[in-house]
């Protein structure tokens, strides 16, 4: 009997065009995405370099790029939030312990709050128990770790938890641990798809 619920973030209720980055950080002189951008990205997902260190090694990396170019670039990943998603997890969270676990950073977070607005994003945390951003956290998944953090803060059982993801890396080390687990296929699932998998 399942009776909690983590979600990931990015392509569950936030749609990202990943390539928009990509694409974004090419028109600045980027070739290709290297490991020092790798490592930088990687870092500060888990908190483990400051704001300032972030943004000055892609300076290092895009010499002929201003501050506001990168940033628009490294935010150019985040779409829409349907609404439609926000009235599920509504209903959702009356009848659920809901949880969110995302591996982000804090200038995306702060750029999805100032896109959506006070209102919007208020509404989506508290459907919630509990946020838990990996750079606030600083654990990141796939690493086991990172579900461990909430199943000891919040006394979660496993095997009647069901996580929802739409990399497989992080729902196969979820499952490892006993957790139920979605694979959302994105482009031809949605998470309001949700009742009828059959899962719950």
């Amino acid at each position: 009997m399942i009776d909690t619920i983590i979600f990931d973030f990015g392509d569950i209720f936030i749609n990202l065009n990943k390539q928009g980055t990509i694409s974004g950080l090419k028109k600045l002189g980027m070739t290709e995405w290297n490991s020092e951008m790798d490592r930088l990205n990687l870092l500060f997902e888990t908190g483990d370099v400051s704001y300032d260190d972030f943004v000055g090694g892609f300076q290092k990396e895009l010499p002929n790029a201003s501050l506001e170019e990168i940033l628009e670039a490294w935010n150019a990943v985040l779409a829409d939030f349907p609404s439609y998603r926000l009235d599920f997890l509504k209903e959702l969270s009356k009848k659920y312990r809901l949880f969110l676990l995302s591996n982000t950073d804090s200038i995306h977070i702060e750029t999805f709050q100032n896109r959506n607005g006070v209102p919007f994003y208020t509404d989506f945390y508290q459907c919630f128990e509990k946020v838990h951003f990996s750079y606030e956290i600083r654990k990141r998944k796939p690493n086991a770790e990172s579900f461990q953090h909430l199943i000891d803060e919040h006394n979660l059982i496993p095997s009647q938890t069901l996580f929802v993801d739409d990399k497989k890396e992080n729902t196969d080390a979820a499952a490892a641990l006993g957790f139920q687990v979605w694979n959302l296929q994105v482009g031809q699932e949605d998470v309001i798809d949700l009742f009828e998998k059959n899962i719950l």
